[in-house]
């Protein structure tokens, strides 16, 4: 049990949860690559290894500190070749849920996730594999990650279509620290790294 069940972390399945097999599970990198290409979750466990400790910010009012454990997106990134007109990326989970992100903003701190603490990302928190991106809202790090797309515009999402910022930038304000349980300000326009 990783640390996010253990604090009761809300979970969000706009989707429901998507049944997903692990030994048959394949992320997919299509666009605007020179080749496309496809990754069991072997394959992605077997890149280099990296744990953040970050912070996941809900646009919904929570806000988690856990240690994440997966493959940073720089050294995703670099088992492919971009075509010069990929300006942005479109995540989509295994039940279709998307959003999508310039290329710019996928900073040094963005990775993808399949274990937290040493524990297996529990399905309902988007496992085996999701995307953290810290310094957006949490509706911009996909769960149950699937297939990832280059694109040479920016796409809208699931949460966008319905009114959410498509940037996802964090904005000021308050929010529950879901490891203390208190209520904290945050100073928007970027990671949360006041508590």
């Amino acid at each position: 049990m990783s640390v996010l069940s253990r604090l009761d972390t809300p979970v969000f399945k706009a989707e429901g949860i998507p049944k997903i097999n692990e030994d048959r599970f394949r992320l997919n990198l299509r666009g605007l690559v020179e080749a496309e290409a496809v990754f069991t979750l072997t394959e992605i466990k077997a890149m280099p290894f990296t744990r953040l400790n970050a912070r996941l910010t809900s646009v919904s009012g929570w806000s988690v500190r856990a240690d994440w454990d997966g493959v940073l997106w720089r050294d995703l990134a670099a088992q492919i070749r971009l075509m010069p007109s990929a300006r942005h990326v479109t995540f989509t989970s295994a039940g279709s849920y998307s959003t999508s992100i310039p290329l710019i903003q996928l900073n040094d701190r963005v990775m993808l996730v399949y274990a937290v603490g040493g524990e297996p990302l529990e399905r309902e928190y988007g496992g085996p594999l999701r995307l953290l991106v810290p310094h957006l809202w949490g509706y911009k790090s996909c769960k149950w990650l699937s297939d990832i797309q280059f694109t040479d515009d920016g796409r809208g999402g699931f949460w966008e279509d319905r009114g959410y910022s498509r940037s996802g930038f964090i904005e000021s304000g308050m929010t529950l620290d879901i490891n203390t349980r208190t209520k904290r300000p945050i100073k928007g326009g970027g990671e949360v790294t006041e508590f």
